[in-house]
């Protein structure tokens, strides 16, 4: 596993993704965490990569800001010569691709997530290591050995945009609580043939959890 280089920061989070028929839910505390330091406490740990494709960012911000921002570029030329928005699949691949060849180098866990007319809501997780893998729902990041447990017994096959909705903040809610790497507010976006809906769940708005 890669380390950080000197200067780096890492991101210590909680990110998700979950598909519901028609669509996708995508969440994200926003601590930004150097050791013991929080550098940034409203992090915005959703970044667009295309019109209705999105990733979350868990490990060296420098080096999936980076790979975002590579990703992008070559979307937005995919568009151009190809006359039409590219699917999830092709944009999950591209960062794969440059996951894997530059294994050694990269900390970066990341999830793929949007809607395409082809497919409609998809979820792709990059882990490091640079694999691909099409899962229903994805987490990652320094909270989710937290909430794994959770999410296995919460998640149900089929479940509506409200309920990955509530499941997304509960999850991510807990993480917050548990996890000293996550926090700040949590971050959703909806994702669907109609565009983009952005949510933000202050503090005082976090899903309660027992802290004994």
């Amino acid at each position: 596993m890669t380390t950080l280089k000197p200067g780096e920061v890492n991101l210590g989070t909680t990110i998700m993704a979950v598909k519901f028929d028609g669509g996708v839910v995508i969440a994200a505390d926003s601590r930004t965490s150097t050791g013991t330091y929080v550098a940034n406490r409203v992090t915005d740990k959703l970044t667009k990569v295309e019109e209705r494709i999105y990733c979350c960012r868990s490990g060296s911000a420098a080096d999936t800001q980076a790979v975002a921002d590579i990703v992008k570029y070559h979307l937005d030329l995919y568009t151009s010569q190809h006359d039409e928005m590219p699917t999830v699949k092709v944009a999950a691949s591209l960062f794969q691709e440059i996951c894997y060849q530059n294994k050694n180098n990269l900390s970066a866990w990341i999830i793929v997530a949007g809607w395409d007319k082809q497919t409609g809501g998809d979820v792709f997780e990059i882990p490091i290591g640079g694999s691909l893998h099409r899962p229903e729902f994805a987490i990652a990041g320094s909270g989710s050995s937290y909430i794994s447990g959770f999410c296995d017994k919460s998640y149900r096959p089929g479940m509506s945009k409200e309920e990955c909705i509530e499941f997304a903040k509960n999850a991510v809610g807990l993480a917050i609580t548990r996890d000293g790497s996550s926090g700040g507010v949590i971050r959703l976006a909806v994702i669907t043939k109609d565009g983009v809906e952005r949510q933000v769940v202050y503090g005082n708005e976090l899903p309660t959890q027992y802290t004994g």
